[in-house]
C-alpha cells in the first residue's frame, strides 16, 4: 500500500496562481503525509519554514549523531576505556581527559538538545505541549543534565556520582517512535509477564528445598547451597551426573519445566500483546497519511485552486545527439546489463574460491599470487568499464538515484585505487610474482583486501532476488528497529552499574596479584582459577563486554559468585535483574518483534490488506476541524 507513496522528492506545480502560503501548507502536508508525520503544527509562513528545516535530513542527522556522541562519552570519562586491554594485571594506566573536555564535548550536546526541545515545542504549540509527557520529561532530563554538569565543573571534574550518566539514554529513547511504542507495549503486558515470573520465582523455591534435601550429602555439599545454584541450573548444567544417574532425573525435569515451558511460556504471552503493535502502527501511519494528503487538498481548495502532485522517483536520462551514444544508452539502461553483472559477479566469486582452494594445501612461499593477481585486473577492469557505461546512459545524478549502483561504484573506486597502490608498490604481475613485504601491508594482504571488497560487491545479487530481497529487507527493518532496543537496554544497565556500583568493584581489580595468590587458594572453576580478570567493571568497555557474556549466559554464574565474594551478597540481585532483563524479557521481545515484522512482509496480504481498515470520510474531516492551526471553513 506504501509502494507509490515512497518517492524522492515530490514537486509540485501550479495552474493559477503564484507560490503563496496555502501552496506551502500543501507542500508541507504532502510531505507530512509521505513521511508519516502528525499535521497537527503551526502553518503560518515563517513556522513552516522552520518546520522544514527542524526535519531536514541535515538537522536529523546532526541531532541523531548528538546523541550517538553523548552516550559514546562514557568511553572517554574517567576511568576511560582508552588501554588496550581490559585486565588489571597487565593493563597500563588508561588514558584520561583532561578536566574541561568531556565536559565542554557534552555542554554542546545539551545545547543542541536544548535547541531541538524548544523548536519542536514551538511548532507543535502550547496546547499539544501539554499533551506530550515526551516532552515533559525532555525539558527535565535537559535540565537535570545541566544542573549536575554545573556541579561537576564546581567540583573541579572530582565527581564520583554523576546523575547525567544515568539520564543519557533517555535522550536515545525520546528519539525513537519504536521505543515509546515498545513501553507501552510492555506496560500493557506486565500483568501477564509479572503472573509467568512469580511462578517461575514458585518453581525455583520448589525445586531449591527438593535440591537442597537430595544434595545434603558430604559428596555432593557444594550443590546444597542456597537457592542461587538451583536458579543457575535454568541456563548451566552442573557435572552432578557423574556421581549419580538418578540425580539426571531432578536436572530433567527442573530445567524442562522451567527452560522449556515457563520460557517458552512467557515468549508466547509477550507476542500475544505484542503481536498488534505493527498492526497499529500501520493503521495509525496511513491515518496520518490520509490526513496530509486531505489537508493539502482542502488547503488549496479553499482558494479555489488546483495543483497536480508530480512524484519523480529518478531524474531523467540525458539526451544525446550522437546515434552512437543514444545506441548505448539504450544498451546499457536496459535490464538485462544488471543480469550480466551480476553473473561476472559470481564468476568472479567462483575464481577466487577455486584459487583459493587450490592454494589452501600451500605454504605462503609455495603460493604464486600472479594468476589471482591477472584475474583481478580483468574483472576490475569491467567493472571499471560497467560503471562508466552505466553513467553514460542514465548520467551522474540518475546513476546516483539507484542504492545499488552507489554501492557498486563505490566498491569499484576502492577496488581501483587499492590495484594501483598494488602496482606503484610490487609493479606489474609476473610468474612467480611474490615480492617481499614493503609499506604498510604485504602484497598477501593486499590481495587478499581486495578479494574480500570483490565477494562484498557480490551482494549487488541480493535486490535481484525476490525472495532473498525479502529476507534482506526483513533484516535491514529489524536492525533499524533494535537499534534503540540495544542502545537503551546495554547503556541504561551500564550506566547504572558504572554510576552506583564502580567504587565497590575497583577494590578487585586494584588488589595485587601477589596477596590474592598468598591469601587466596583458586578453587577449580572460579573465576580467579579461569582468567575472567578482564572481564570487570572497571571501564566502560569492559562492562559491555561482562553485560554480553552474562545476557548469553556465557559462564555468568562464575561472574555472579566472584562479584558476591569481592563485594557483598547484595550484588547477587543486580546479576539476576540484568539477566531476567536483557535474556527473559528484551529477547522475547525481540522474538515477538522479529515474528510481527515477518509475518507482514511475507505474508502483506493476509497479515495487512484484510486488517488495515482506510479512515472514513468522517473521520478525515473530524481531524482537519480539530487541528488546532489550521482553520478551514
Amino acid at each position: 500500500m506504501a509502494a507509490s507513496f515512497t518517492p524522492l522528492q515530490p514537486k509540485l506545480g501550479i495552474v493559477h496562481g503564484d507560490v503563496d502560503l496555502y501552496l506551502q501548507q500543501a507542500v508541507v502536508f504532502i510531505e507530512d503525509a509521505i513521511q508519516y508525520r502528525s499535521i497537527n503544527h503551526r502553518v503560518d509562513t515563517n513556522s513552516l519554514r522552520l518546520y522544514r528545516w527542524y526535519y531536514s535530513r541535515l538537522w536529523q542527522w546532526g541531532l541523531g549523531l548528538t546523541i550517538a556522541v553523548v552516550l559514546m562519552l562514557a568511553f572517554i570519562e574517567r576511568p576511560s576505556s582508552f588501554s588496550y586491554t581490559s585486565d588489571p594485571r597487565f593493563r597500563p594506566p588508561p588514558w584520561e581527559p583532561p578536566c574541561g573536555l568531556t565536559e565542554g564535548i557534552e555542554i554542546v550536546c545539551l545545547i543542541i538538545f536544548a535547541i531541538d526541545l524548544t523548536t519542536k515545542s514551538y511548532l507543535i504549540g502550547w496546547d499539544e505541549f501539554r499533551k506530550c509527557k515526551w516532552l515533559i520529561v525532555y525539558i527535565l532530563a535537559v535540565s537535570a543534565s545541566v544542573i549536575d554538569w554545573t556541579l561537576t565543573l564546581s567540583m573541579y571534574c572530582d565527581q564520583n556520582l554523576r546523575v547525567r550518566r544515568l539520564i543519557r539514554p533517555f535522550f536515545l529513547l525520546q528519539n525513537s517512535s519504536l521505543m515509546k511504542k515498545t513501553l507501552k507495549c510492555i506496560k500493557r503486558t506486565l500483568p501477564e509477564i509479572a503472573s509467568v515470573i512469580l511462578l517461575l520465582a514458585l518453581h525455583l523455591c520448589l525445586f531449591t528445598m527438593i535440591g537442597m534435601l537430595l544434595f545434603a550429602k558430604g559428596e555432593v555439599r557444594s550443590l546444597s547451597t542456597p537457592p542461587k545454584v538451583v536458579f543457575v541450573f535454568l541456563t548451566v548444567m552442573i557435572p552432578a551426573y557423574s556421581l549419580n544417574r538418578g540425580y539426571s532425573i531432578f536436572f530433567i525435569l527442573f530445567s524442562g519445566f522451567g527452560t522449556y515451558f515457563l520460557m517458552n511460556l512467557l515468549t508466547a504471552i509477550i507476542y500475544n500483546q505484542f503481536r498488534g503493535y505493527l498492526l497499529m502502527s500501520v493503521q495509525a501511519s496511513i491515518l496520518r497519511r490520509r490526513l496530509g494528503v486531505r489537508a493539502a487538498f482542502e488547503v488549496m481548495s479553499c482558494q479555489g485552486r488546483v495543483f497536480f502532485v508530480f512524484l519523480l522517483q529518478h531524474p531523467p536520462k540525458p539526451e544525446y545527439n550522437s546515434p552512437l551514444l543514444q545506441k548505448l544508452q539504450l544498451v546499457f539502461s536496459h535490464y538485462y546489463v544488471m543480469i550480466v553483472g551480476n553473473a561476472v559477479a559470481l564468476a568472479n566469486v567462483m575464481c577466487i574460491c577455486t584459487i583459493l582452494v587450490l592454494d589452501s594445501e600451500k605454504s605462503m612461499a609455495e603460493r604464486d599470487d600472479y594468476y589471482m593477481e591477472v584475474i583481478n585486473c580483468f574483472f576490475i577492469l569491467y567493472y571499471l568499464m560497467e560503471m562508466s557505461l552505466k553513467i553514460l546512459a542514465f548520467g551522474w545524478r540518475g546513476y546516483l538515484s539507484y542504492r545499488n549502483n552507489i554501492f557498486d561504484g563505490l566498491l569499484t573506486f576502492c577496488l581501483l585505487v587499492l590495484q594501483i597502490t598494488i602496482f606503484a608498490t610490487y609493479r606489474l604481475p609476473f610468474p612467480k610474482w611474490n615480492p617481499a613485504s614493503r609499506g604498510l601491508m604485504s602484497l598477501w594482504e593486499m590481495v587478499r583486501l581486495v578479494n574480500m571488497l570483490i565477494v562484498v560487491r557480490f551482494l549487488r545479487i541480493i535486490p535481484d532476488i525476490k525472495l532473498m530481497a525479502l529476507v534482506a529487507s526483513t533484516l535491514v527493518d529489524l536492525v533499524k528497529n533494535l537499534r534503540a532496543f540495544a542502545g537503551i537496554l546495554v547503556v541504561s544497565d551500564t550506566m547504572t552499574l558504572f554510576s552506583l556500583f564502580r567504587s565497590l568493584i575497583h577494590v578487585m581489580s586494584n588488589s595485587s596479584m601477589e596477596n590474592i595468590t598468598i591469601n587466596f587458594t583458586m578453587e577449580c572453576g572460579s573465576y580467579e582459577q579461569l582468567g575472567y580478570w578482564p572481564n570487570n567493571f572497571d571501564d566502560f568497555a569492559s562492562s559491555l563486554v561482562l553485560l554480553y557474556n552474562i545476557m548469553v549466559v556465557n559462564n555468568w554464574q562464575v561472574f555472579m559468585d566472584a562479584y558476591t565474594r569481592y563485594t557483598t551478597e547484595w550484588s547477587k540481585v543486580y546479576f539476576v535483574s540484568w539477566w531476567l532483563t536483557s535474556s527473559v524479557m528484551w529477547v522475547n521481545l525481540f522474538v515477538a518483534l522479529i515474528l510481527e515484522v515477518c509475518i507482514s512482509l511475507c505474508w502483506p496480504d493476509l497479515y495487512l490488506l484484510e486488517q488495515i481498515q482506510e479512515p472514513t470520510e468522517e473521520e478525515l474531516v473530524t481531524q482537519l476541524h480539530q487541528h488546532p492551526h489550521l482553520h478551514l471553513s
